[in-house]
């Protein structure tokens, strides 16, 4: 994984608002998002777009999925916080979501 530094609030309040429907975790340094799609075929199919993506960057994210819904929650373990890389996967997660 490149090397990740972890985020100052500051930053953190400047790249939340490049990334849109993304929250903060509540008692944890984290951003989550829940993508609701038509059904099961495309939740799945955003899944693997995703992870392709994700194992490309070597940044994984914790999600849980449901049927038609994926809960995705994103931090870097590495920092013990966010870092880019959570920025930078939230990004290309909702270009896969549109997909």
């Amino acid at each position: 994984m490149p090397h990740s530094r972890k985020l100052k609030n500051d930053e953190i309040n400047d790249a939340m608002k490049q990334v849109s429907g993304w929250e903060r975790v509540e008692g944890r340094e984290a951003i989550t998002k829940t993508y609701s799609f038509r059904n099961f075929i495309e939740a799945f199919g955003f899944m693997t777009r995703a992870a392709l993506i994700a194992e490309k960057m070597d940044h994984h994210p914790e999600w849980f999925n449901v049927y038609k819904t994926v809960e995705v929650t994103l931090a870097t373990h590495d920092v013990d916080g966010l870092s880019e890389l959570d920025f930078k996967l939230a990004s290309a997660m909702d270009k896969a979501a549109a997909q």
